[in-house]
């Protein structure tokens, strides 16, 4: 997450208890989501364990604390995302971990870092990894694990969208559609924060003053509904 707070209301499903037994009662067993072939998930996604090797003097041993799934996670076992890992692996493309160990000649990370994935499709939904210490890298110890869990897609996408085209200065307007997403709440939070004022349009819904508030409460300046802004103009 772009800071701490953001809201997560509307983000990726955590999925951290899944394995809070495992991971308490054995740091040498890994208990994994294994993608054995690509096709529907409920098919194609089974638990396995798999122990644990030991450490090369480059590598560190990291706990999962908590992972997402997301809809970039359901189209890699699909074989429709971008990135296809070789058969078979482990899923998940965000979460947050902690190094409870390490290499000899470990100089980038200590025990107790928080960490996150620094190579796509690297597997958060597993207990326990072991991996070269460049594979993932330190994050503000102060970020909640949910905040921290959500932070590598979603809001990176926002802030990428906020700044690679338009050089924006403060009290400029910043106008989207799709607001109430996960990256649309990133977009309206990163546009208070820097002074920018966001016009949000949504789709409508039976619940769309309750959706409006609450991306108002985000920062939000003002939400149409996609029929609202046709009258606009």
């Amino acid at each position: 997450m772009a800071a701490a707070g953001m809201s997560l209301r509307r983000s990726s499903v955590i999925i951290s208890a899944l394995f809070r037994n495992a991971s308490r009662q054995n740091s040498t067993i890994s208990h994994q989501l294994v993608v054995t072939q690509y096709g529907d998930p409920i098919k194609s996604v089974s638990m396995a364990e798999e122990p644990l090797p030991s450490l090369n003097s480059n590598e560190v041993k990291v706990r999962m604390l908590a992972s997402t799934v997301n809809p970039a996670d359901i189209n890699t076992i699909q074989g429709s995302y971008a990135v296809k890992p070789n058969i078979p692996f482990v899923g998940g493309n965000e979460g947050v971990g902690e190094v409870i160990e390490v290499g000899s000649d470990v100089t980038q990370l200590k025990v107790g870092d928080k960490v996150l994935p620094a190579i796509n499709a690297w597997g958060t939904w597993r207990t326990y990894a072991v991996c070269p210490q460049n594979h993932v890298f330190k994050i503000n110890p102060n970020l909640s694990p949910v905040e921290a869990a959500t932070m590598s897609v979603n809001p990176c996408t926002a802030y990428r969208m906020l700044k690679d085209f338009v050089s924006l200065k403060s009290g400029d307007v910043v106008i989207q559609n799709g607001a109430n997403s996960a990256v649309g709440q990133s977009v309206i939070q990163m546009c208070k924060a820097w002074g920018l004022k966001s016009v949000n349009i949504v789709r409508n819904r039976p619940n769309i003053e309750e959706l409006k508030k609450e991306l108002q409460e985000l920062g939000a300046h003002v939400v149409l509904t996609e029929e609202e802004l046709r009258c606009v103009f």
